[in-house]
């Protein structure tokens, strides 16, 4: 009963994962999504672009790693991707983060979630680079959809968004391929992105 009770432990603390806002506007730009369903979106995707790797993956491992990938952010917060400053000490916090959450939980369960982290962190697997991939395109896909609300807010540039993206193949050639024709490309044209790469 005591490691169903840690279970239980830790899925309530996962519930607070609703509760963490991020940058990113929903498709039809009605309000920002949370971590909980960006997590959800990442693993739809994940069952259904698989096919799409660069490398044969293994799904329910790849699913489960982008469904946990972020719980770190309970304690850490969301650093939105082109925050420098936030960015600095984001690995710190999240650590730390890792440390409490993934030690709330049995600890076989505990050390095999916490290492799936770490694995999408480093990004050394086909899981992870695929993971990662899966991670960059969502949220340029809604920025996309919702007329690329949160780059004009952000006033973020075509220059920032590529080095985001610098590996974003690595995982998907084909996803970035799309990513680069459908999302990005037509958003400097409309003027949503602002194009400094030949500055």
């Amino acid at each position: 009963m005591e490691r169903l009770e840690q279970q239980f432990r830790f899925i309530l603390e996962a519930d607070k994962e609703k509760k963490i806002g991020r940058q990113t506007w929903l498709s039809d730009g009605s309000r920002k999504e949370n971590d909980a369903e960006h997590a959800w979106h990442l693993a739809l995707m994940t069952i259904l672009l698989s096919e799409h790797a660069n490398e044969p993956i293994d799904v329910l491992k790849t699913v489960t790693m982008v469904l946990i990938h972020d719980i770190v952010e309970i304690d850490a917060g969301d650093t939105y991707a082109y925050d420098a400053e936030g960015q600095a000490t984001a690995h710190q916090r999240e650590q730390q983060a890792a440390e409490r959450l993934f030690g709330m939980l049995p600890p076989d369960q505990g050390e095999k979630l916490k290492a799936l982290w770490v694995e999408f962190e480093e990004r050394k697997t086909p899981e992870a680079r695929f993971a990662r991939t899966m991670d960059n395109c969502q949220p340029m896909m809604l920025n996309s959809a919702s007329d690329g609300k949160s780059w004009v807010e952000h006033s973020v540039r075509l220059s920032q968004v590529l080095k985001r993206n610098a590996r974003s193949a690595e995982g998907s050639e084909v996803i970035w391929n799309h990513m680069l024709e459908n999302y990005i490309k037509p958003n400097v044209e409309l003027g949503r992105l602002a194009d400094d790469t030949a500055e």
